[in-house]
């Protein structure tokens, strides 16, 4: 089993704060949720994951919604934890999609489908994806070319997430799925995970938009964020060999 995924399990299980567990928490939910726009700050971000409770004194206000998001997101990085020794399977990822979006305003809308596969058609940054009507092939589709790779690789994951985001399977919350599932399958793989930082995002998005012909400029980004994380491993003397 992956050291760093039994570590990171054990953090969580105890309920340890300031440790490797606590830090990828806080980071990983800031920064995805950034990068989707959401208002929380870093040290909001931090304030929720360690009260559980709301008491921004004398801050902007913030969607109702951004906190509601972030503290699901801290509830969805435990799910991939607790799954991330069992196969990627299409449940696993309507979950995922299910838990960071339940109790949002999004939810209350019927033709949302929180949990499910979009139904009306969507952007992303002004690019058509895939219909509602061929989600469900092109998501299959992923899948087994995914399951049918002999070895997984760090390119592999990258690649499985470019193909995941062009797809867009869900109606909103597509790039946080994504990112999530990035670090699960990182665990699995006994590969080093990485949090894709708010800093980075029109290199990540760059990445994303040109990797059909330049495969290398979304890679390079994430082996950049890789080396982040390695830095967190060696400050926390977290054994991975």
């Amino acid at each position: 089993m992956n050291k760093l995924l039994v570590y990171l399990q054990e953090e969580k299980q105890a309920k340890r704060k300031g440790g490797l567990y606590h830090k990828t928490q806080v980071n990983l939910a800031y920064n995805s949720n950034r990068i989707e726009g959401s208002r929380l700050t870093e040290e909001q971000t931090r304030y929720i994951f360690e009260t559980r409770t709301i008491g921004f004194k004398d801050q902007e206000a913030v969607p109702v919604d951004d906190i509601i998001e972030t503290s699901n997101h801290f509830v969805a990085f435990d799910y991939i934890l607790d799954t991330a020794n069992a196969p990627l399977t299409l449940p696993v990822i309507k979950e995922i999609h299910r838990i960071l979006k339940s109790g949002t305003a999004d939810a209350s809308i019927d033709w949302f489908a929180v949990g499910d596969w979009k139904r009306r058609a969507n952007e992303v940054g002004g690019v058509q994806t895939a219909l509602p009507q061929e989600v469900d092939r092109e998501m299959n589709g992923l899948s087994e070319w995914y399951h049918s790779l002999p070895e997984i690789t760090f390119e592999n994951i990258v690649e499985y997430h470019y193909r995941f985001e062009k797809i867009h399977p869900f109606q909103d919350g597509n790039g946080r799925v994504g990112r999530l599932i990035l670090f699960r399958e990182c665990l699995r793989n006994d590969i080093i995970p990485f949090i894709i930082d708010n800093e980075h995002k029109q290199f990540y998005y760059r990445g994303l938009h040109e990797f059909a012909s330049i495969r290398g400029f979304l890679i390079d980004t994430c082996l950049s964020a890789q080396d982040t994380y390695t830095e967190w491993i060696k400050y926390f003397s977290v054994e991975i060999v």
